[in-house]
């Protein structure tokens, strides 16, 4: 059983994680999109100076010269709001990065509806769909700060060509221990159940956990997997959960389009068929509010994934 050791940021694990693989790799460098502080570059920046390069508000420029910097030998980091990383340097991601195969890796912070206040221009919930379509580039989605300080560390040491990496600004549940056993490509089972399989990425791997539990009282024994990585994803675990529960609910703080949802649907729909809802942001546009606030009125919550549950298992 999961249980919340402190609510931490997502970004906070992004940070520490860049830091510990930096010092363990010179050939780390980190890029800048004049908001360090913002999305956990600044304890890099403190540390290794000389290895910091600030561009202002340029992601163009950062994707082109990263991917200038990765043809030299060396593993550049730029990080920046999701939301500009994957859509406003697309053409540069996909052509200077992707179609050279070049190990750039990609903070894409603030993602998701959880921004809060920010409102609907800086809440990235398209960056999956648009990430995983590019070939060679991994996407990465941790569940927790624990999760995404190790996936942040696998970007390097697990993926050779280019890497997007997701995760938030949020205080959320920190409940992963950081000895759990992370291996890119590779989903993780964190509750076994033989009624349902709920296949959740990012903050909604939490939300999927209360579910579960509030589905047991009510006689439902509801599996949770994690899909920390949306790219390459786990068929196979998929697959195995499809035939083992024969009903799937998958949860993200993404669009209903293009995600993890989609990703799921497309593996069920060539190799084993079986009753599907996608939890996700319902095709809008978010708005500012508090990040709770945002996740209740658009439906990112486990008392949602048990409707959907509900739906599947006892329809009436």
């Amino acid at each position: 059983m999961f249980t919340n050791k402190g609510n931490t940021a997502t970004k906070i694990g992004f940070r520490e994680g860049l830091v510990e693989i930096a010092s363990e790799n010179k050939n780390v460098l980190g890029l800048g999109a004049d908001i360090t502080s913002s999305v956990g570059m600044d304890l890099f920046a403190k540390k290794f100076p000389e290895r910091f390069f600030s561009f202002g508000i340029a992601e163009q420029n950062i994707a082109a010269v990263a991917a200038g910097m990765a043809l030299s030998d060396k593993i550049p980091f730029f990080s920046t709001y999701g939301v500009f990383a994957t859509l406003r340097c697309a053409d540069q991601i996909r052509i200077s990065i992707c179609y050279n195969n070049v190990p750039v890796k990609i903070g894409g912070a603030h993602a998701g509806i959880s921004v809060g206040p920010d409102g609907a221009t800086h809440q990235a919930l398209e960056d999956i769909s648009i990430m995983r379509t590019l070939p060679n580039m991994t996407v990465l989605s941790p569940c927790d700060a624990n999760q995404t300080k190790i996936a942040t560390i696998a970007s390097v040491k697990q993926v050779n060509g280019p890497c997007y990496i997701r995760f938030g600004r949020a205080e959320f549940p920190n409940f992963t221990d950081e000895n759990l056993e992370f291996i890119v490509g590779k989903g993780q089972v964190l509750k076994k159940g033989s009624d349902v399989s709920i296949i959740a990425t990012g903050h909604m791997v939490w939300e999927a956990l209360e579910a579960a539990k509030f589905l047991k009282n009510k006689s439902i024994n509801a599996q949770v997997i994690n899909i920390h990585t949306i790219k390459p994803i786990d068929k196979e675990l998929i697959i195995e959960a499809a035939k083992k529960t024969g009903a799937i609910v998958t949860a993200e703080e993404h669009q209903i389009y293009g995600g993890l949802g989609s990703a799921v649907a497309e593996i069920l729909s060539q190799y084993y068929p079986v009753p599907m809802r996608i939890v996700g942001m319902p095709d809008c546009f978010g708005e500012s509010g508090k990040p709770n606030e945002l996740m209740n009125k658009y439906g990112l919550t486990a008392k949602n994934i048990v409707q959907n549950v509900m739906d599947l298992v006892h329809p009436l």
